[in-house]
C-alpha cells in the first residue's frame, strides 16, 4: 500500500454494487460484464458435476496446524514446504488468535458496509489510490469493474495512515482494527519464521531483513449478483506482499468465493471455520528465487448470498532493497531469476497498475 497521490486519473462512473443489489435490478451494467474469455465458467471451476472432467476441482488447499509447527513436528514442516512449493496457499488452524478477535473484526466490517452509501462515501478511495471506500486498481473510463465494494486502510507504519479515512462509525471500528491488526502481525511474523526454517535459513532472516514491516487491511463486500456467470468479484492477480492473510466471513462458510489457479484450473477454496487463508506474495517468490511462488487468484460471486472477507497484506519496509537470498541461488542449477530493487518502487508499481494476473512481477524479473 505505497503512499501515492491521485494524478487526475479519469475512471468514469462507477456504480456501487450494494446499491445495484438494493435496486433489485436484473440488468448488469456493461462495465461489470466480462469478456467471454474472462468469465468464471462455473462448470469448470465450482460445479461438482464437472469433477470427472476436471479432477483438480476436487482438490482442497493444504491445511497447516500452527501448533504442530510450534512443537517442531517434522511432518507439519514437510506439509508447509509442500504448501509453499506446490500451492502458494494454505489454510492455517490453531493460529493462536482468539475467536472473539476475529468475530469483532467481522462485526465492525459488516456494520461499516451496512451503513448508508452517503456515510461510506465520507471516506472515498480517490482514483489512483488504494485507501478508503470504493474500488481500487481502476485507471480508465472503460476498464472492467469488479463486483465488489472495498474499504482499505494503511495500518503500519503509522505514516501510512490517512486519519481522515478512519471512520467514526461504528464507534469501536478503530479500536477493533488496531487489536485485530496486532494479532495478525504476530501471526505473520510466526509464519515467516517457520517458512525461513523450511528453507534452512535463520528463523529471523525475514524479520531482520524487512525492517518495520508494512501492513494494510482491506475489507471486501461481495453482494449477491443476479448473473454470477458474467462478472468477477475480484480480477485475477497475485499479491505484491510477502504474505497475505484472508479471513472469510462466517456467513461465507457455505459460499465459495475465493479461487486459485493451479495447473490451469481454477480451484475453489472451501472455508474452514475459524481458519485463516494464507498466500505467498510476489515478495517471497523473489526472495526465494522462485522456490516458493505467488499464485494467481480471483473471487467469484454468488446468485443469492453476499460474502464478506477481511484481507491483511504484510510486506517489507518501503526503504528496503530486495533480491533473491544468496543461499537460494545456485548459478548452475537455479540461477538468479530476479533483479535487486527497492521495495517501495515495486509497491508503487503494483498499486498503479490494474490487476492482471502476475504481470506486475515482470518488474522484478531478469529478462
Amino acid at each position: 500500500m505505497a503512499p501515492i497521490q491521485s494524478c487526475g486519473i479519469k475512471v468514469g462512473h462507477i456504480d456501487d454494487v450494494q446499491e445495484l443489489k438494493r435496486a433489485k435490478t436484473s440488468e448488469i451494467p456493461d462495465r461489470f460484464i466480462r469478456d467471454t474469455k474472462e468469465r468464471p465458467t462455473l462448470d469448470k471451476s465450482i460445479n461438482p458435476s464437472s469433477s470427472h472432467n476436471n479432477p483438480a476441482t476436487n482438490l482442497n488447499i493444504p491445511v497447516i496446524d500452527l501448533s504442530q509447527l510450534a512443537n517442531g513436528n517434522k511432518d507439519e514442516f514437510l506439509n508447509l514446504i509442500t504448501s509453499c512449493q506446490e500451492w502458494g496457499f494454505f489454510q492455517v488452524i490453531n493460529h493462536g488468535i482468539e475467536e472473539e478477535v476475529l468475530e469483532r473484526a467481522e462485526k465492525v466490517a459488516m456494520e461499516f458496509f451496512m451503513m448508508p452509501l452517503e456515510e461510506k462515501q465520507k471516506y472515498p478511495m480517490m482514483p489512483g489510490t488504494v485507501q478508503g471506500y470504493g474500488q481500487a486498481f481502476v485507471f480508465s473510463e472503460d476498464q472492467k469493474l469488479d463486483w465488489c465494494n472495498m474499504f482499505a486502510l494503511g495500518v503500519e507504519p503509522h505514516f501510512l495512515r490517512n486519519p481522515i479515512l478512519w471512520p467514526s462509525k461504528p464507534s469501536d471500528f478503530s479500536e477493533t482494527v488496531e487489536v485485530y491488526s496486532r494479532e495478525i502481525r504476530k501471526l505473520c511474523k510466526n509464519l515467516l519464521k517457520y517458512i525461513a526454517m523450511t528453507l534452512r535459513l535463520n528463523d529471523d532472516v525475514f524479520e531482520e531483513m524487512f525492517g518495520v514491516a508494512v501492513q494494510a487491511v482491506r475489507m471486501n463486500y461481495y453482494p449477491a449478483c443476479p448473473r454470477p456467470d458474467l462478472v468477477l468479484g475480484l480480477s485475477p492477480h497475485s499479491d505484491g506482499s510477502a504474505l497475505t492473510v484472508l479471513q472469510q466471513g462466517k456467513g461465507s462458510c457455505n459460499s465459495v468465493g475465493l479461487q486459485i489457479l493451479k495447473d490451469d484450473v481454477w480451484i475453489p477454496v472451501h472455508p474452514i471455520p475459524n481458519a485463516l487463508v494464507i498466500n505467498i506474495g510476489d515478495t517471497i517468490e523473489v526472495l526465494t528465487n522462485g522456490r516458493y511462488k505467488s499464485v494467481e487468484h480471483r473471487a467469484v460471486t454468488h446468485k443469492e448470498k453476499d460474502r464478506l472477507s477481511i484481507v491483511t497484506f504484510y510486506a517489507p519496509s518501503y526503504e528496503i532493497e530486495l533480491g533473491p537470498i544468496a543461499e537460494l541461488v545456485d548459478h548452475h542449477n537455479n540461477p538468479c531469476k530476479y533483479r535487486r530493487y527497492n521495495h517501495g518502487e515495486y509497491s508503487k508499481h503494483y498499486v498503479t497498475n490494474k490487476l492482471q494476473g502476475k504481470k506486475t512481477l515482470e518488474f522484478a524479473k531478469i529478462q
